[in-house]
């Protein structure tokens, strides 16, 4: 389990739009990396769209903001353009980087367990260490959260 203070673990991620995301590109500007279970849900519709309204405000503060769940970059891209979504959206496919945040779990649901993104937001500093984790993340009200401790960092 991370912890604050940890180095964040590193990774690079093809995104919608047919770009890439390296978490050690980003060394001096505080990064939030949120992780979701799956685009075009209503949950994870709401927060992308809560993250998309505060971004000029989490740009202000000198901050990237970087979704990442098991989608396709295709995915994303639909995700994106039917939302009229900002922020970069990676695809973790093989689940790499949810296994090394520790986000990759199992759940249960109707009696019924399967492995899945437990929603959860890190916060990375400018050295790229975590500053704050949240985890089981309910959506109304986390993105303001995260923007205040980004402008606290």
């Amino acid at each position: 389990m991370l912890e604050i203070g940890d180095a964040a673990p590193d990774f690079t991620l093809p995104t919608d739009n047919d770009g890439t995301f390296s978490l050690s590109a980003q060394k001096g500007t505080p990064v939030v990396v949120y992780f979701y279970p799956k685009d075009d849900t209503s949950g994870c519709t709401k927060e992308a769209i809560a993250f998309t309204e505060a971004l000029p405000e989490f740009q202000a503060a000198g901050a990237k903001i970087i979704g990442i769940s098991p989608d396709s970059p295709a995915k994303h891209d639909k995700f994106i353009a039917k939302h009229g979504l900002k922020i970069i959206l990676g695809a973790d496919e093989d689940k790499r980087v949810c296994e090394a945040y520790g986000v990759w779990v199992e759940k249960s649901m109707y009696g019924r367990k399967y492995m899945g993104v437990d929603r959860s937001t890190f916060l990375i500093d400018r050295d790229g260490n975590i500053a704050q984790a949240w985890r089981k993340v309910k959506v109304p009200g986390h993105a303001e959260k995260v923007l205040e401790a980004v402008k606290a960092l």
